[in-house]
């Protein structure tokens, strides 16, 4: 649905620190990096860029405003959030389901260290138990 989304940092050294460790969750390993500029994702698909804003102004996240990666299963989900955690993230919403989207809706909310606000959401049934 869409290209790519692109998200200002203040700190480019913490915030490459940060999103390496929450995309690997998500199997998104650094697609570049560049002096101030570092992306995840696929060449030709769907991309993440973490940067200085290019004006040169203060990075400052929107109001109202997140990103939302697809996660493969619940527990990648509960690694995501975990990982933001463990790497200066802030909890906006635990791991859980949110049945009030779907029925199979499992998400979890995140503010970068930059206070940028992103989500991994899972769309599929829990997986079984073992018998």
């Amino acid at each position: 649905m869409y290209s790519h989304i692109t998200l200002g940092t203040e700190d480019f050294d913490r915030a490459a620190r940060f999103y390496d460790a929450v995309m690997a969750t998500l199997g998104h390993k650094q697609l570049f990096r560049f002096e101030s500029a570092i992306a995840y994702g696929e060449p030709a698909g769907p991309k993440l860029f973490i940067l200085k804003p290019f004006d040169g102004g203060q990075a400052m996240p929107g109001n109202g405003v997140h990103a939302a990666f697809i996660a493969a299963s619940r527990g990648e989900v509960d690694a995501f959030h975990a990982a933001a955690m463990a790497h200066g993230g802030r909890d906006e919403g635990a791991p859980g389901p949110r049945p009030h989207y779907h029925p199979n809706y499992y998400g979890a909310y995140v503010r970068d260290p930059d206070g940028n606000k992103i989500q991994a959401v899972c769309h599929r049934k829990p997986a079984p138990e073992p018998q």
